[in-house]
């Protein structure tokens, strides 16, 4: 399907809940794993250790995770949050996928070219086997967009989008996102800063305008990929590239050795595609009001 679910979806009952949008199959218990918190914090689980398992395994293991992920995904939607899944449905997966690859190729591109006109970057061939330097770079690229964004925008922003509002809930999640990479080699309180904002902030807006993983997946995937081909650290791990990078200049041009991510250009043009996405997220009547989602039972 094309632009998915809308923000009514986002904010209506389960198809399991009784008068009143009341859970009608158990206690407090059963309330409770069946609520927004709890489902996703059920998902989170789930799909983390998952992700926790293939992340980093060898060939496509990092893909076959991301497949294991989708469908562990499904089964908390469809069996404990008791709601259907349009944002991974498969028909127009391909196109929404190829719109956001689209999109985070061209962000990668525009950004490594304005540092490098501004003498921040210089390439050279690294002389890598093409195939194989490819192929791993898709493998894990693929496992990480796909788990991440199920994480985030699939079940995080979701959940909290029905507790505070689709606005609250950018925010949260993108903070988190920001976070989450406080962890990786050569992280800062600048770096997690900068990924809050450019890539948080973008990725859950994405979510909000198209309302599918696919889009932000392939917009994730794009981005990433993009940046190891080309040499560049992404969020601190340096892999294998089919480039080498020379890095001269200031961190705040360049990003140092945390990678693009660190670097000003690419926040001022992800907080850009962010207002952008999310006006057109807006208009589309896809955005979550905190008023709707506080009057909104647990599903």
């Amino acid at each position: 399907m094309s632009t998915t679910s809308t923000a009514r979806h986002a904010g209506d009952p389960g198809p399991d809940t009784g008068p009143g949008g009341h859970d009608a199959r158990g206690g407090l218990l059963d309330r409770t794993v069946r609520s927004p918190l709890g489902w996703m914090l059920t998902g989170l689980v789930g799909v983390g250790v998952v992700s926790g398992l293939t992340a980093t395994g060898p060939g496509p293991v990092p893909v076959l995770g991301a497949v294991a992920a989708v469908a562990v995904y499904w089964l908390v939607m469809r069996r404990v949050a008791g709601r259907s899944t349009p944002e991974i449905a498969r028909r127009g997966a391909g196109r929404e996928a190829l719109l956001g690859g689209a999109i985070g190729l061209g962000f990668v591109l525009v950004s490594v070219s304005l540092i490098t006109a501004l003498g921040g970057y210089s390439f050279s061939w690294a002389g890598h086997g093409l195939v194989a330097v490819v192929w791993s770079a898709v493998m894990v690229q693929v496992g990480t967009a796909v788990t991440e964004e199920l994480l985030f925008r699939g079940l995080a922003l979701q959940a909290l989008e029905r507790l505070r509002g689709s606005r609250a809930a950018l925010v949260v999640t993108g903070v988190f996102f920001g976070v989450a990479h406080l962890g990786t080699p050569g992280a800062s309180a600048w770096s997690a800063l900068a990924i809050a904002l450019e890539a948080g902030l973008m990725l859950g807006a994405a979510f909000l305008w198209r309302r599918n993983i696919w889009f932000v997946a392939g917009l994730h995937f794009a981005w990433n990929t993009t940046e190891q081909l080309l040499g560049i650290p992404v969020s601190g791990h340096a892999s294998e590239g089919l480039f080498t990078v020379d890095v001269q200049g200031s961190a705040l041009l360049t990003g140092g050795g945390f990678g693009l991510e660190a670097a000003l250009v690419p926040v001022v043009l992800g907080v850009l595609l962010a207002v952008r996405m999310f006006v057109l997220a807006r208009r589309g009547g896809r955005l979550l009001p905190r008023r709707s989602a506080r009057h909104t039972q647990p599903c």
